[in-house]
C-alpha cells in the first residue's frame, strides 16, 4: 500500500518537516569532518511520534542536499510518496537503516560513512582495541567488527543489530565495508562517526611506534560510567532560565 505524505496528521507532517531540516543540516558534518567522498555515506533519523524515518537520497551531491530532497521512509524501508514529480529515491543503505530502527527501538539516528582510517580497519576485519581513555569514554571498550554483508537487502542491518545489541559501543565496522554508528538521535550518531575516525587514525599512528597498550577492563568500565553519567552539564541546569 502506498503511503502519501499529505495523508499524515498535521502534527506528523510537522515532525517530518522538522526532521528533514535536521537531517539535511547534519549531512554537512560528514564532508566537513572528512568522513565521506563524492556522494558516499548517509545520515538518517527517526521521526518522533511516528513509524517513519528520514534519510538522504541516493547519489546526490552533498552540495545539493536540502530539506526538501530528504526522503521519508517507513520502518520496512518503503518510501513515502510526497506528490512531487521530481521525488528522489532513498539511499542504497535504506534497508539497513530500516532494519536497525525496527529492531532497536532505543535508536533514533543512524550514520554510515567510508571514512579512511575506520574503513581501513574494516578492510582488515580487525576490531579497534580500547587503548585510549577517549575510547573508553565514548565506546565503553573495543569498536567491534560486524559480518560481511552485501548491499541491497537488510543483511547489513542484521549484522549491525547482531553486533551492537547488548554492546556499549555505538559503532560497528562492517567487514570490508566501513563504519555504521547509532545514537539516541542523528546528532549523536554523527558524533560517534566523527569519534570512530579520530580513534581509528590515532591508534593506527600509535601502531607505527609499537603495539599500543590496552586499558584494564575495570578502568574502562569506570571511565565509561563517568563519561556517560557525570560528564557535561546536568539537564536541569541546561533548562534553567537565566
Amino acid at each position: 500500500m502506498t503511503i502519501v505524505l499529505s495523508e499524515l496528521t498535521a502534527d506528523q507532517q510537522a515532525a517530518v518537516a522538522a526532521t528533514r531540516e535536521k537531517v539535511a543540516a547534519l549531512h554537512a558534518e560528514l564532508p566537513r569532518n572528512e568522513l565521506v567522498v563524492w556522494t558516499a555515506g548517509n545520515v538518517s533519523e527517526r521521526v518522533p511520534g511516528t513509524d517513519l524515518f528520514v534519510i538522504k537520497p541516493s547519489g546526490v551531491s552533498y552540495d545539493e542536499l536540502s530539506a526538501d530532497v530528504m526522503v521519508v521512509c517507513t520502518l520496512d524501508g518503503r518510501k513515502i510518496v510526497d506528490g512531487t514529480p521530481d521525488s528522489l529515491s532513498p539511499s542504497s543503505d535504506t534497508a539497513a537503516h530500516a532494519y536497525v530502527y525496527s529492531h532497536m527501538p532505543e535508536v533514533g539516528g543512524v550514520v554510515h560513512t567510508h571514512s579512511t582510517y575506520a574503513t581501513a580497519w574494516a578492510a582488515r576485519r580487525e576490531p579497534i582495541p580500547c587503548v585510549l581513555t577517549m575510547m573508553a569514554d565514548e565506546f565503553g571498550g573495543d569498536i567491534p567488527i560486524g559480518p560481511f554483508a552485501l548491499i541491497g537487502d537488510d543483511s547489513i542491518g542484521r549484522g549491525i543489530v547482531e553486533t551492537l545489541r547488548g554492546s556499549n559501543s555505538p559503532a560497528v565496522l562492517m567487514a570490508n565495508h566501513g563504519p555504521f554508528t547509532i545514537g539516541k538521535d542523528a546528532r549523536s550518531a554523527v558524533k560517534a562517526a566523527v569519534m570512530v575516525e579520530e580513534v581509528a587514525r590515532t591508534i593506527h599512528i600509535s601502531r607505527q611506534l609499537g603495539e599500543p597498550l590496552r586499558i584494564d577492563e575495570a578502568d574502562v568500565a569506570r571511565l565509561y560510567d563517568r563519561y556517560q553519567n557525570v560528564y557535561g552539564q546536568p539537564a536541569a541546569d541546561l533548562n534553567e532560565e537565566n
